[in-house]
């Protein structure tokens, strides 16, 4: 079931934006993007653009050589700003919502850590809230059903073989709102597990696993039919796939002899079976790294995404991670015990400026992390792009890929707060 997005803007202003287009994975120079009523009304070349039929629209000022970007969207985010989804604090999930939205990413999942079955239901009480009001796009579920030789920042003693039981419990506790839920395919369960998900709208997402490859690639098989099934019955967007969490982290490294789950989430997804998420922000992944999976899958695979925690935003310092201790040192956030990296801290813009900085085309990079995880939310046509009809969701970004201006549903957001850009 594809979660609607809740318009709120139809009495908007009119507003005109000019500047090179990137969206679907093209560029276009000096471009046009003319906004009525919370949705875009015209983007295209300014050769083909006619102001007459725009006479109340004021155009926003904008620095030489600025592009217009779809609102970026990431599948994969713990909170910023001192928030942190996991804890279920309606208040401070709020003010991590708003401070994500006025640094570019317009739409995204809260992901929640693996913890009590009772936090997690209450959690999923906040965030469907949230959800209803169109402010996020649902939740991520990181757990609890993982590997606990994998459990990477997650606290182990939460993690367990998936239950169908309690996945029911927190499917019917997120009223419609969950989206994704990460699992490792070599449990005991995790085939009734797909089933369960991919019956209610729930996109598997392989990670946090010790699976050998064999086991990784027929467990992603399985559940890419799972959803090409859904999607006949409209459970699922037609471009659906499964994902892989955080592709290389919590999972074993890539050898010859003993690919793993790397080798197998890498195949598929260059055959466009699934879709990788890669936190590209300079931590989690080498830049080689990245560079050379989107030379290898294609931008079309790949979801940037942050994985972000609730230091995003904020000074160095000490911060929680659900209920982990963790310790944040020029940006870098481990556990304090045991020095895992416990999440990420840049905004999702940073993680797309990361990504060109390593190679990637410009085009690829947003498409990455715009119009391939709308995809895997089934909102292609909603969010994710900049074409006539869809929502207003846009931001402008100057030479630099510093941003400049965030709209969100045809809707100026205040850039108070917005983060700082890191070298």
């Amino acid at each position: 079931m594809i979660l609607p997005l809740e318009d709120r803007a139809a009495a908007a202003p009119a507003y005109l934006l000019r500047g090179a287009l990137i969206t679907d994975g093209a560029c276009t120079p000096d471009c046009v993007v003319a906004v009525e009523g919370g949705r875009i009304a015209y983007a295209g070349p300014s050769g083909g653009f006619d102001a007459a039929h725009f006479p109340d629209a004021e155009e926003l000022p904008l620095p030489p050589g600025s592009s217009l970007l779809p609102g970026l969207v990431d599948l994969h985010c713990h909170g910023a700003a001192g928030g942190g989804f996991p804890a279920g604090n309606d208040r401070a999930c709020r003010a991590a919502v708003d401070f994500l939205h006025r640094n570019g990413t317009t739409m995204l999942l809260a992901s929640l850590v693996a913890a009590p079955d009772d936090e997690l239901v209450r959690s999923l009480g906040v965030l469907k809230v949230l959800a209803a009001e169109g402010l996020i796009a649902g939740v991520h579920s990181e757990g609890p059903f993982l590997a606990a030789a994998r459990c990477g920042a997650q606290d182990p003693r939460w993690l367990r073989d998936p239950d169908p039981a309690l996945l029911r419990r927190l499917v019917a506790a997120a009223g419609g709102a969950l989206r994704t839920m990460t699992y490792a395919p070599e449990l005991p369960g995790a085939s009734e597990l797909l089933r369960i998900l991919t019956d209610h709208g729930v996109t598997p997402s392989l990670g946090h696993t010790d699976a050998p490859a064999p086991v990784a690639a027929a467990s992603l098989a399985e559940a890419a039919d799972l959803i090409g099934s859904g999607a006949v019955s409209g459970a699922f967007g037609p471009h659906a796939r499964p994902t892989v969490t955080h592709l290389f982290n919590g999972m074993p490294p890539l050898h010859h002899r003993s690919p793993g789950p790397v080798a197998a989430c890498l195949r598929l997804a260059a055959a466009g079976t699934v879709v990788v998420e890669l936190v590209g922000d300079g931590v989690h992944l080498a830049p080689e790294t990245v560079r050379m999976v989107f030379d290898l899958v294609g931008a079309g695979g790949i979801a940037l995404v942050t994985d972000s925690m609730a230091a995003t935003g904020l000074p160095d310092g000490n911060y929680e991670l659900g209920a982990a201790d963790v310790v944040v040192h020029d940006g870098v956030a481990t556990l304090r015990s045991g020095g895992a990296l416990a999440g990420g801290t840049a905004t999702l813009l940073e993680v797309v400026r990361t990504t060109i900085a390593a190679g990637v085309s410009p085009a690829d990079a947003v498409a990455a992390a715009t119009l391939v995880p709308a995809r895997v939310l089934g909102l292609e046509t909603e969010i994710g792009g900049l074409r006539a009809g869809m929502r207003a969701d846009i931001i402008a970004v100057d030479p630099g890929f510093d941003l400049v201006t965030v709209l969100r549903g045809g809707r100026i957001l205040p850039d108070h707060g917005r983060a700082a850009r890191k070298p």
